[in-house]
């Protein structure tokens, strides 16, 4: 009888139950804590922090009351946590250059434009949390990117950019608060839909590009 031709058997080894449980599980549990930060997200932003029910989030994000505080030790930490993401969110989308200050308005227009409960956390975190209960990993990059924006503010009043005679604080103090005018007046914005020569959200932004350009012209 001939002898058989040596041959390579290829064959895959069985995962173990238990790593194929644990990887599961890992992916369950990933799922699980996304669908709590996008539920508290939309929580906070509609009712605050005093508002917000941990019991109504739970429920839209499909889980428990007991496994959100599995994650989080209680509805202020949870809300601490999603306003860092959102804070880090804000801070990578609007970037200034100092060159173009009306632009760097309509950047920061088109953010809030896009995701007003963004400005919805902000404000209600600045509403509902004292001094002392303020987030330092919140505050501390908040505060460093204000601190980085005053600079650059002064650098390009020294290379004759931006009038030396305002100061960098009232600067971007002002700009802000032109850029999120419609953010923080929702009830003028709905007037405008009805009152405006022009109704559309392009006027708007125009309206307040053009103010900062008045009061901080780009260099000619």
């Amino acid at each position: 009888m001939a002898d058989k031709p040596n041959c390579l058997v290829a064959y895959r080894v069985p995962m173990p139950r238990s790593a194929v449980s644990r990887k599961t599980s890992n992916s369950s549990t990933a799922d699980t804590r996304q669908r709590i930060l996008a539920a508290a997200k939309d929580e906070f932003a509609r009712y605050g922090i005093a508002g917000a029910r941990v019991d109504r989030l739970a429920k839209q994000a499909r889980t428990s009351k007991e496994r959100v505080y599995a994650y989080f030790s209680s509805k202020e930490a949870l809300y601490h946590h999603i306003a860092e993401n959102e804070t880090a969110a804000l801070i990578e989308a609007t970037r200034m250059d100092p060159a173009d200050l009306p632009g760097y308005a309509g950047i920061l227009f088109d953010h809030f434009t896009a995701h007003p409960d963004h400005y919805r956390l902000i404000t209600w975190g600045r509403l509902e949390l004292a001094d002392g209960e303020a987030d330092s990993e919140t505050v501390d990059p908040m505060l460093s990117t204000i601190t980085g924006k005053v600079e650059q503010l002064r650098d390009a009043q020294r290379a004759g950019l931006i009038d030396p005679a305002w100061d960098p604080v009232d600067v971007l103090a002002l700009i802000n608060q032109i850029a999120t005018t419609w953010a923080g007046q929702p009830e003028i914005g709905a007037a405008a839909a009805k009152l405006a020569a022009d109704t559309s959200v392009g006027a708007r932004r125009a309206a307040l590009v053009t103010a900062v350009e008045r009061l901080f012209p780009r260099p000619r």
